[in-house]
C-alpha cells in the first residue's frame, strides 16, 4: 500500500471535486445575472468535470474569465473548508464503517434466527410426537 500515492490520489479527487462545486456556484450566479452564460456554461461543462484541471484548460481555451472566475470561486471553498475537512472526513469514515458493521451484524442475526426457525419448523413438521402435545 503506497500511502503518498494514495493520498496524492484523494488530494486530485478532492480538487476535481471543489472545481466542480465551483462550476455550480459559478452557474448559480449567472443563472441570475446571465442566463444565457450560464446556458453556454452548463452545455460546455456536460461530462467535462471528471478531472478538474483537464476541464480548466479547456474552459480557459474558450472562455478564460470563466475558468478565472471558478479557480477563484474553487480557492475561497477550499480556504472556508479545508481546516476542518480532515477531521470531518475520519469522523465520516468511522461513523460509516461503524453503521456497515451494525447493518452487517442485524443481517447475520436475522439469518441465523430464521435458519434456527426454519430448523424448528422442520423439526415440529417431522416429530409425531410434538403432534400428540395439542392434544
Amino acid at each position: 500500500m503506497n500511502l503518498k500515492q494514495i493520498a496524492k490520489d484523494t488530494a486530485r479527487t478532492l480538487q476535481s471535486y471543489l472545481t466542480y462545486q465551483a462550476l455550480r456556484t459559478v452557474m448559480a450566479q449567472l443563472s441570475e445575472t446571465n442566463p444565457p452564460l450560464s446556458i453556454w456554461l452548463h452545455n460546455f461543462s456536460a461530462g467535462k468535470v471528471q478531472d478538474g484541471e483537464v476541464y480548466l484548460e479547456q474552459l480557459f481555451r474558450e472562455k478564460p474569465d470563466l475558468a478565472l472566475r471558478i479557480m477563484t470561486v474553487r480557492e475561497h471553498i477550499v480556504e472556508e473548508v479545508a481546516d476542518f475537512l480532515p477531521e470531518m472526513v475520519r469522523a465520516g469514515i468511522q461513523q460509516a464503517n461503524m453503521e456497515q458493521r451494525r447493518q452487517h451484524l442485524e443481517r447475520m442475526t436475522q439469518l441465523s434466527l430464521s435458519n434456527v426457525s426454519l430448523e424448528l419448523g422442520e423439526q415440529a413438521s417431522s416429530d409425531p410426537n410434538l403432534d400428540n402435545l395439542s392434544s
